[in-house]
């Protein structure tokens, strides 16, 4: 028996977390399936395909490579499920649609009677914006490099209720850009970011900061995988998997990240954390040393805590584009605001807390030259705005990493 396909189709995949949802979804065969443009008939003419997903930049490409279109994905103009069922044809679908509209529902924002605006034009955007007429808004906008409605004249629609981000902007490893300033749509009451890595997108983060509710694209992803499979296997499947599936997601690719004074621990019982959950353990102080060839207090000596710091913020930017790794900073990364985003674009922040008077000062120059009691009460504000929990690091180094991961269980799959 000629064993089926499945999988996902496009052209560069190295960012796709496809796999690990499909394989948690029963779809043990799914791989990632990489094609130049001039590829794409011979391989969709294949009679064995079973399932494929379908992603940038072929989801208009495959259309008329198909047999039967569903009508939601012809009125859409574009298609990201194809299916070789009994009869030997190939049937498409579209089934984002149903992604995106799980992904605001679960973000409890609402489009009925509201002005949309949704970044970029390509066929994520086809999707999203008849997403958006579907579920009731009054005026949708889409906003191109190029068009009558561009980045240049965003002031036109500053009445905007809801900003939709379907370009790549921002998009892992292009982390910290975002396409618009949200502060440009004064009555803005949700975003929806179709990227998924990062978690948090520079756009989602001012959205955080904003109070406004907000979403990243992975529920998307999850729930019109789902939807594919079910189309795949022409079976239901019960959409609890969606909530099953994200919260499995969410906690293997969320960073835990220590802050903390220096010398309270963030090392041991980093590495206590390394041994207890199978994650690498990732020293931004490290990375540093290793970068400058040379110790931390021969940096300070050398070129001054200047220096250090533009290392340090430089190394805390490249660490937080991480995922599903332990992130250990250095007592002073609080210090400078902008840490903040690189740390808690995929991370969990843990704040390690020890009695100031048992703090080791050997090799740290900050903890040597300043009294450490004044240096808590200048830094203890900023580990209260960077920190997710905060634990006390006052038994052993195991029962500290134990409550740091009963805590991350519980709380990173949200």
């Amino acid at each position: 028996m000629v064993e089926k396909i499945y999988g996902l189709l496009g052209r560069r995949l190295g960012h796709s977390w496809s796999v690990p949802i499909h394989t948690a979804l029963g779809c043990q065969g799914y791989r990632l399936i990489e094609l130049e443009p001039e590829e794409l008939a011979g391989f969709l003419a294949q009679p064995n395909i079973g399932g494929l997903n379908v992603t940038i930049p072929y989801k208009r490409d495959v259309m008329p490579l198909c047999d039967v279109i569903d009508p939601m994905a012809e009125a859409i103009g574009s298609v990201n499920t194809l299916t070789r069922r009994a009869d030997g044809k190939l049937y498409a679908f579209n089934t984002d649609a149903a992604g995106f509209c799980w992904m605001a529902e679960r973000a409890g924002i609402s489009f009925a009677g509201k002005k949309a605006v949704v970044l970029g034009s390509g066929g994520a955007s086809l999707t999203a914006v008849a997403c958006v007429k579907k579920l009731g808004a009054r005026e949708v906008v889409v906003i191109s490099r190029s068009g009558e409605n561009n980045y240049g004249n965003l002031s036109r629609h500053a009445d905007a209720d809801i900003v939709v981000n379907t370009t790549p902007v921002g998009m892992y490893p292009n982390n910290g850009a975002a396409a618009v300033d949200l502060t440009a749509f004064h009555r803005c009451s949700g975003v929806l970011d179709v990227v998924y890595n990062p978690r948090r997108t520079a756009l989602l983060l001012q959205a955080e900061e904003l109070g406004i509710p907000c979403s990243d694209g992975l529920p998307m992803l999850v729930a019109q995988a789902k939807a594919a499979e079910e189309h795949f296997f022409d079976k239901s499947i019960p959409d609890s998997e969606n909530e099953r599936i994200l919260a499995l997601l969410r906690q293997e690719c969320t960073n835990i990240v220590l802050i903390g004074m220096p010398g309270c621990g963030k090392t041991t019982v980093g590495q206590a954390l390394a041994k207890l959950t199978g994650r690498e353990a990732v020293d931004v102080d490290q990375r540093i040393v290793a970068r400058a060839g040379c110790s931390i207090p021969e940096i300070f000596a050398r070129d001054g805590e200047a220096a250090f710091r533009a290392l340090e913020r430089e190394e805390t930017e490249e660490a937080g584009k991480l995922s599903g790794k332990i992130i250990l900073t250095g007592g002073g990364v609080i210090m400078d605001q902008r840490n903040y985003a690189p740390l808690h674009q995929n991370g969990r922040i843990y704040h390690l807390i020890r009695d100031l008077d048992i703090l080791p000062t050997d090799g740290r120059p900050v903890s040597q030259s300043t009294d450490l009691h004044a240096l808590w009460e200048t830094r203890a504000p900023f580990y209260a705005r960077f920190r997710d929990a905060a634990i006390e690091n006052s038994g052993t180094v195991e029962e500290t990493a134990a409550a740091i991961w009963r805590d991350f269980c519980e709380h990173s799959g949200a």
